[in-house]
Parts: C-alpha cells; sequence; structure tokens
C-alpha cells in the first residue's frame, strides 16, 4: 500500500478528508523516518504533536466545564489529565488503529515502536494539530469529541482500571491481587515493559507499556474486560 492508499484509508476512519495531504503525511511521520531519507528528507511529527496538545487541552478543558458543572477545578484538572495521559491517548490511538499507518525507521520498526504507547499517543495529538491547519478549530474539536472524549463510562473503565478492578477483587472476596514485571526491552530512555496481573499467583491477564504503571494498568482493563465475560 502507498503513502496516498494508506491515507485514504485513514481519512475514511477519522471521517475528514484532507485539504492539504501532506499535514497527514507529516502526522503519521516519526523521527525516525525523516532521519533516514537521505535525499526527499519527510518532516516528522514533533512540531505537529506541539501544536495538538495545545488544541487538545483546550478542547478537553470546554468540555468538562461544560460537562460536570459542580465538579471543582480541582477535579477538572484530575479528570483532564487522566484523559489526555499517554496511556489514555495510546487507547485511543488503538481503537483507530493507528499504529498501521505510523511511518518509522528501521530500527524503530526493529524495536517494537509500533506498538510503543509514547508514539502512538504522539501522533494522536499530532493529527489532532494537522486538522487544527488544515480545516480549523471545529474540525480538530470534532476529531477530539468522536475519538477521545465519547463513550466515557467504557474509557473510564480503561484509565481507572487498576482502581476498578482491586475494587472487583475485594468486593468478590477472589483473593491477593499483585502484579509482575515479566521482561523488559529497550534502552532505558524508551524502554517497553510487559507485566502480567496475578491472583493468588494465577496470571489472569497481561499488558505492556512503556512504564510499569502503563503495563499495569492496561493488564488490569484486561483482566476486567475478562471477568466481565
Amino acid at each position: 500500500m502507498n503513502d496516498l492508499e494508506r491515507i485514504t484509508e485513514l481519512e475514511n476512519r477519522i471521517g475528514y478528508s484532507f485539504q492539504n495531504k501532506d499535514l497527514l503525511l507529516q502526522a503519521l511521520t516519526h523521527s525516525s523516518y525523516s532521519n533516514e531519507q537521505k535525499i526527499l528528507k519527510q518532516k516528522n511529527y514533533e512540531r505537529l504533536e506541539f501544536l495538538g496538545d495545545a488544541v487538545l487541552e483546550l478542547v478537553s478543558s470546554q468540555f468538562l466545564f461544560e460537562e460536570m458543572p459542580d465538579k471543582t477545578e480541582g477535579d477538572l484538572t484530575k479528570m483532564r489529565s487522566s484523559l489526555v495521559c499517554e496511556p489514555s491517548l495510546a487507547f485511543c490511538a488503538n481503537e483507530l488503529e493507528l499504529g498501521d499507518y505510523i511511518r518509522l525507521g528501521k530500527g524503530e520498526e526493529a524495536t517494537g515502536g509500533r506498538k510503543r504507547d509514547s508514539i502512538r499517543s504522539d501522533v494522536m495529538e499530532a493529527m489532532i494539530g494537522a486538522m487544527y491547519l488544515d480545516g480549523g478549530f471545529e474540525i480538530a474539536r470534532t476529531f477530539v469529541l468522536r475519538f477521545i472524549l465519547s463513550d466515557l463510562e467504557h474509557k473510564k473503565l480503561f484509565y481507572d482500571s487498576k482502581t476498578i478492578f482491586q475494587e472487583i477483587i475485594q468486593g468478590e472476596g477472589l483473593g491477593s491481587l499483585s502484579y509482575e514485571v515479566v521482561s523488559e526491552t529497550g534502552p532505558d530512555h524508551d524502554k517497553l515493559f510487559e507485566v502480567e496481573a496475578k491472583i493468588n499467583e494465577k496470571t489472569i491477564s497481561s499488558g505492556s507499556g512503556r512504564t510499569k504503571k502503563a503495563a499495569e494498568q492496561q493488564a488490569a482493563y484486561q483482566a476486567i474486560l475478562r471477568l466481565k465475560k
């Protein structure tokens, strides 16, 4: 699949067609990919990510302010932080299967960069920045509301998965809950942790993340889904 086909497919997923296709292509381009291009060097997503982060904060702040009039400033700040944190954005990116469209360098690809929460969350923010530049604030706001701030009850299950899982275990008297790191890969500045959630030393689920906390969160979320089934 060439770049144009990839872009068209992704545009169909997000429900928006870019006037400037290069902006979307830039939003999908990791620095490792652009650094490998010797002749036609591609711009990477880092500047768009910076812009998208600001747009995302404004949209989520307005959304929470309007939807939760009884919450204090402190409560709203805490909720916004959980909505736009790295694991949460990576979760939203995963629902879009965004990892399939990211352009990575060979080295980054080989070390599992396509599955890293840090990269997928960065690309989500870069796409928001690209939409803002291409179509204006309302286009970017529509994307955020649809793909990040929608279905909050389900997403809250993910955001608060460790707490919710602990409450389930205690409430139903299932035993002792623990998390165990089973592997660490990658350099010190960008590790990928694999964690297993265990009840009474029996493995229930597993998860991965750039930090131990993120990996535990993913493992807890998968465990909750399993218990619900």
